[in-house]
């Protein structure tokens, strides 16, 4: 079983590109705390983190376009892939990347307008699934009446 889940902030913004068969990829880094681990340099009760190359494909690359920026936090759910690769000196290298099928928006809204005024806490989507709503109020809603007890 190959299955990823992580929690972290985003450590910039997608980079969102096409690729010659016309399928839209994002790029993004995720920093995960590790709660507990620190370093040898680090003040008393600093935590450390660790850094991890993401993908999301198509429908999710371009929701993440539109609402996520860098420090956003979100919850990733995918698979652990390792790719090589030559690079442009001819030397190989190989990347380790999370690919991602799902995410929820895990933080706050962000602060200020422009392109992610809409951002919707707790949204997600998935690959497969679609994209759905905000789940319900778990008390207050103003479709009381539509409860079935």
């Amino acid at each position: 079983m190959n299955k990823v889940i992580l929690m972290g902030r985003l450590t910039r913004d997608p980079e969102v590109r096409t690729t010659q068969s016309g399928r839209m990829v994002a790029r993004l880094g995720l920093a995960v705390d590790r709660p507990g681990a620190r370093r040898q340099d680090a003040q008393p009760g600093q935590q450390t983190a660790d850094f991890i190359n993401l993908v999301m494909w198509e429908k999710s690359a371009d929701l993440a376009q539109c609402y996520l920026t860098k420090g956003s936090q979100i919850l990733v759910e995918g698979r652990l892939s390792v790719r090589s690769y030559d690079d442009q000196q001819g030397q190989k290298r190989t990347v380790t990347e999370v690919v991602v099928e799902r995410f929820e928006f895990a933080g706050s809204r962000p602060q200020g307008g422009g392109q992610n005024s809409s951002y919707g806490a707790q949204s997600s989507y998935g690959q497969s699934g679609g994209y759905s709503q905000p789940a319900a109020p778990a008390y207050g809603s103003a479709d009381d009446e539509d409860v079935p007890f």
